[in-house]
């Protein structure tokens, strides 16, 4: 039987007993899924928002983590193109701290063996994460300049900056690069920077900004860096899994935990809780080309600027446990570049660490989100995310 947007109900029925098992098994306490193309969306909810809680509803609240880089990158294109900023423009009035940059000379010398920056950051630079530091994919401690962030607690990782922008700045600030600017892919580190470059050329906080830019104008009204003590009912709790032993522990209660007040950084890399329908209103805009019914957000050119590859093979060296050799990154998100799955070339969107995924596939229209609690244990996605993905893509109807 098919439906009026393009998708079998017989097949999304498939998609969720597909989803509820992996709930019954005990693998995760809950989860809520949103699939669409044309129409209503098909939404599914299962289990409860933390093992023996209440149940899970279609507003729960959620961690989003690295889900909150695309929603950044919008907001920096909004600054461009209102000619607050410009792509190719040093970042240096807005970031003196990481003016007249050093760069080490080996990813293996020591903080001192440095030569001169051959050319000042920009903001493309930040938003291809190719501003020379970041996440390093090697074991705690390899390089001096890892070891270094680590001290400084400036080095990427499941929890957030506990200082206050100035200071992160200061910190990071002290620090020479890794590589040159423009020259390699990096994950993480430029979008935490982002943030508070968009937090300082407006004026306003990094959460401000987007409520104005983004946020009211999608009616993501429960998007947002914290959430309010009367929402806190309603946010999930998180939980993480011991790499040793695999038994599962909570990482992050609702009540009194990480997200229930307002954090010292809004971490623009990762700091946003969300709900499966802010975050389709959002995917839905993107795939719109910056419309939101007749609201636009973003003009076409950006949100293709966005979506389409911008980096070379040589910047992606290293990083294909992230691309897997099909994929590549644009303005904060991945782009698939080739086929070799279901997923079209040109879809786009990423996933959260604390167990979220978001992406849509101009090629077929759709659009789908997939939040549970569970964080992910490694690089490869989990089980639940390639069944979700599987099961939104055989539902298509024409």
């Amino acid at each position: 039987m098919a439906s009026s947007d393009g998708l079998s109900k017989m097949r999304l029925r498939r998609l969720d007993d597909i989803l509820r098992a992996h709930v019954e098994s005990g693998a995760l306490p809950g989860l809520v899924a949103l699939v669409g193309r044309r129409g209503e969306p098909h939404v599914v909810t299962a289990g409860r928002i933390a093992f023996g809680g209440k149940p899970m509803r279609r507003n729960s609240l959620f961690r989003i983590a690295s889900m909150t880089k695309p929603v950044t990158a919008a907001g920096a294109m909004v600054l461009v193109e209102q000619c607050k900023v410009r792509l190719d423009d040093p970042v240096d009035p807005w970031l003196p701290e990481l003016a007249n940059r050093k760069v080490l000379k080996s990813i293996e010398s020591p903080l001192d063996e440095t030569v001169p920056a051959r050319r000042p950051l920009t903001l493309r630079d930040l938003l291809t994460f190719t501003m020379g530091l970041g996440a390093f994919m090697a074991p705690p401690g390899t390089y001096p300049i890892q070891k270094a962030m680590n001290e400084l607690d400036v080095e990427p990782g499941p929890e957030f900056s506990r200082h206050k922008p100035d200071e992160f700045m200061k910190r990071l600030g002290s620090l020479p690069l890794a590589y040159q600017p423009g020259e390699t892919w990096l994950y993480h580190t430029g979008f935490d920077v982002l943030g508070v470059m968009i937090a300082r050329v407006t004026g306003k906080s990094l959460g401000a900004f987007l409520k104005e830019a983004l946020f009211d104008p999608l009616g993501m009204k429960d998007t947002a860096f914290h959430v309010p003590k009367s929402k806190i009912a309603r946010l999930v709790t998180a939980y993480s899994a011991d790499p040793k032993t695999g038994k599962v522990a909570v990482f992050d209660e609702a009540k009194g935990g990480r997200f229930s007040s307002a954090p010292e950084f809004e971490a623009g890399g990762a700091g946003l809780v969300s709900t499966v329908d802010d975050y389709a209103a959002f995917l839905r805009m993107m795939l719109n080309k910056g419309k939101a019914g007749r609201t636009r957000i973003l003009s076409r050119p950006s949100i293709e600027l966005m979506t389409s590859d911008q980096l070379t093979s040589e910047q992606k060296a290293g990083a294909d446990m992230f691309f897997h050799g099909v994929a590549s990154w644009g303005f904060g998100m991945s782009v698939v570049t080739r086929r070799n799955n279901l997923f079209a070339p040109g879809r786009f969107g990423w996933d959260g660490g604390y167990g979220t995924t978001g992406h849509a596939d101009p090629a077929e229209g759709l659009i789908g989100v997939l939040l549970t609690q569970r964080m992910m244990d490694s690089l490869m996605p989990p089980l639940h995310f390639t069944d979700f993905w599987t099961s939104a893509y055989q539902a298509i109807d024409d």
